[in-house]
């Protein structure tokens, strides 16, 4: 029998409450309807609906097979969609969300390409340091720097990034180069208060978490101006690998207490899972998951 026929026939039936409402609502006849249950209860080896003249109602056993039919239909369903946005050109809006640093420096100018290659597309881009809600604020997808502990968020990895310790040549001349945590008691730091606190920094040693007090001289949310500061030597900075790559790559800033960064945090773009995936929400994870990866993983 076609088991995936069945399986929607099943789920049609309890959702409409009646065999006679579910077989009109897939256009065929009632015993028809009858016949297809009466072979999937004959398949599993259990009854599934206790059925009288007046009522239906599911047993056990059927409420569970239910809840995994609809799991298993709704990956059909997602995966048949999958293939059709590859097969229709995307268009209509798009919501996005990110913090803003990551993206203003590897999200908007993806959805800036990802535009020009779909121009019946329209973007929003929302870039805020805070935790949205996407069901409700109504927003299609997200890239997060953060384990995903919500099981209502669908994750698509794209890689991770490392938070790293830095100073300026002038600073490290200056002060010389801190060899463990504790040296940084007592020196100058910028902290970048998107990422730490301006009172304590977490490092770590030997596998374990450190919290460190430092001297913040400069605390600010602008990302910009700490790695500047930092830059110009006002004091040691902690950042994301990609905050200071470019800094690192020219030689302005320098990393100290390589084995002692924190670990390393992933990063993924999601989508609620109560969704099925849009073919537009598709086709911007398509064209940006493999960029965005090559990015993250390419080294300061």
């Amino acid at each position: 029998m076609d088991m995936l026929s069945a399986m929607r026939a099943f789920v049609k039936i309890v959702d409409s409450g009646s065999l006679t409402a579910a077989a009109e609502a897939l256009a065929v006849s009632q015993p028809s309807m009858v016949r297809t249950l009466a072979a999937l209860e004959r398949e599993v080896g259990v009854r599934l609906l206790n059925r009288s003249t007046r009522r239906m109602a599911l047993t056990d056993e059927g409420r569970e097979y239910c809840a995994r039919c609809r799991v298993i239909l709704a990956a059909v369903d997602e995966a048949q969609a999958s293939l059709s946005a590859r097969r229709i050109e995307p268009r209509g809006n798009l919501r996005i969300t990110a913090s803003v640093p990551f993206g203003r420096q590897f999200v908007a100018p993806l959805v800036i390409d990802f535009l020009a290659e779909h121009p019946q597309m329209h973007v929003e881009l929302l870039l805020l340091d805070r935790l949205t809600d996407l069901l409700e604020e109504g927003i299609d997808l997200a890239v997060r720097l953060a384990p995903l502990p919500d099981s209502s968020m669908v994750g698509v990895p794209i890689g991770d990034t490392r938070r790293l310790i830095v100073g300026s040549p002038a600073l490290l001349a200056r002060r010389g180069a801190p060899s463990t945590p504790g040296d940084l008691a007592g020196e100058p730091c910028v902290s970048f208060t998107g990422l730490v606190s301006p009172a304590e920094w977490e490092i770590r040693e030997r596998d374990k978490a450190l919290r460190v007090t430092v001297n913040s001289v400069l605390a600010t949310n602008q990302i910009d101006a700490a790695v500047q500061a930092c830059v110009l030597g006002l004091g040691w900075g902690q950042f994301f690998d990609y905050h200071v790559r470019e800094e690192l790559r020219a030689g302005t800033l320098i990393e100290v207490l390589a084995s002692h960064h924190a670990a390393r945090t992933p990063a993924h773009i999601v989508y609620p899972q109560a969704r099925l995936l849009s073919p537009n929400v598709r086709a911007f994870i398509d064209f940006a998951a493999p960029k965005l990866r090559r990015g993250l993983g390419d080294p300061g």
